[in-house]
C-alpha cells in the first residue's frame, strides 16, 4: 500500500497518513484547522483542496461525524489521500474524490453540507510562481482555485447556518472578510496563529457562517512555541501529546 517514493507518519491518534518523501507535506497549518473546526458538530462535513486526506483523518479522530469527504484536484495525490483512509479503516466514514473546486456543486449536489473545511493555496497566482504544475506550486499558489472560488463554491454547498472554517495568511485578511461576505458567509470567529509571543501572526484561522448574523469574535492569540522555543501547552493538547 505503500509506494516506493512514500512514507508513512504516525499521527500519534491511532491513525497514520501517507505522504510523498519529497513532495508537499502537512504541516501545523491543517492540525490547527482540524482542531479549529472540531467543535462544531456535524452530520456531513466537506474538505476542499484536501491534499493528502490529512484534515479529514484528523476530524474522524477528533469528531464522531459519519459522512467526511474530501475533495482533491490532482489524481495522485487523493488517490495517495484514499490509501490513507483505507489503511486506517476509515472508509466507512470518510470518501475521498479527485475533482475540480469548481464543478463540486455538480459533484455533490447544493445545500448538502453543515461543515466545510478548507486550507487552501495562500499565494495570489504569478507570486513567486516557479511551476504552474508542480505538486507545491499547486498546494501553494492560486493556479487551480482562487480565494474567490472557494467561497463562491462554498456558499452553494452549505445549508443555510451551517459553518465554514478556513486557515491563510494573515495578509490576506481584507481578501477573505470581503470575499467572505460577498457569498452571504458572515465572519464568527477569528484567532490569529503567532510563532512566539512578541511576533507577528502568520495563520489565521476564521469561522463563517451561512446566512448568519453580523457577530465577529475575536479569540485570545494562539502562539505555536514558548520562550524556551519548544511547543506551547495549547499546541500540545492540540497533537495529542498532552490531555
Amino acid at each position: 500500500m505503500i509506494e516506493d517514493n512514500e512514507v508513512l507518519d504516525d499521527l500519534q491518534n491511532g491513525y497514520y497518513i501517507i505522504q510523498k518523501e519529497n513532495g508537499f507535506k502537512f504541516g501545523v497549518d491543517a492540525v490547527l484547522l482540524s482542531d479549529f473546526a472540531a467543535c462544531a458538530r456535524s452530520k456531513s462535513t466537506l474538505d476542499l483542496c484536501t491534499g493528502t486526506g490529512i484534515v479529514p483523518i484528523l476530524l474522524a479522530a477528533k469528531t464522531d461525524t459519519q459522512n467526511i469527504c474530501g475533495l482533491e484536484i490532482q489524481s495522485d495525490i487523493a488517490e495517495m489521500a484514499q490509501r490513507s483512509v483505507e489503511y486506517n479503516k476509515l472508509t466507512s466514514r470518510v470518501h475521498i474524490t479527485c475533482g475540480d473546486l469548481k464543478n463540486a456543486p455538480e459533484i455533490y449536489g447544493r445545500s448538502v453540507f453543515d461543515k466545510i473545511t478548507v486550507n487552501p493555496p495562500y499565494m495570489k497566482g504569478g507570486a513567486g510562481l516557479q511551476n504552474s504544475t508542480d505538486t507545491k506550486s499547486i498546494s501553494r499558489h492560486e493556479v487551480l482555485c482562487t480565494l474567490d472560488d472557494v467561497l463562491r463554491v462554498s456558499a452553494q454547498l452549505l445549508i443555510s447556518k451551517a459553518r465554514f472554517f478556513m486557515v491563510h495568511r494573515p495578509s490576506r485578511l481584507a481578501d477573505i472578510m470581503c470575499t467572505m461576505r460577498r457569498y452571504n458567509i458572515e465572519p464568527k470567529r477569528l484567532r490569529f496563529v503567532h510563532p512566539s509571543d512578541g511576533k507577528a501572526p502568520n495563520l489565521l484561522l476564521v469561522e463563517g457562517m451561512k446566512d448568519g448574523g453580523e457577530e465577529l469574535k475575536i479569540m485570545p492569540p494562539l502562539y505555536v512555541h514558548n520562550a524556551e522555543g519548544g511547543y506551547t501547552e495549547e499546541i500540545d493538547r492540540i497533537y495529542g501529546r498532552i490531555k
